[in-house]
């Protein structure tokens, strides 16, 4: 007995165009395209929840530079400083308090400059 596959192939066809509303053109109306383009999205996905990451503690760095700056030090002797100091505070936090709360920051200058 034969196999007919129409139900199958229907249902792969209704999950990639789900997959591709918002999509344009050919990638929202042609299984194949779509296809194609969901899987750049998703290396395209993967990708960029690695470079959310580097972008943020790029913009953590700057922040602290600049707050470091004005405190009179220079962000390398600052965290320089951390270090041989033993405190443990990672970068996110350090830029939070540079941005909100200018005197805690000046004050953990202080214990790096020490």
């Amino acid at each position: 007995m034969r196999v007919k596959r129409g139900v199958a192939a229907h249902q792969k066809h209704v999950k990639i165009r789900r997959a591709t509303v918002g999509m344009t053109k050919s990638n929202r109306s042609s299984t194949k395209r779509g296809k194609q383009a969901i899987t750049k999205a998703l290396q395209f996905a993967t990708r960029d929840r690695k470079n959310r990451k580097r972008t943020f503690r790029e913009l953590w760095n700057t922040r602290i530079n600049a707050a470091a700056r004005i405190n009179g030090t220079t962000y390398s002797k600052l965290i320089a400083g951390l270090k041989t100091a033993n405190v443990t505070i990672d970068r996110k936090i350090l830029s939070d308090l540079a941005v909100n709360e200018p005197k805690a920051f000046e004050a953990i200058v202080k214990t790096a400059q020490k």
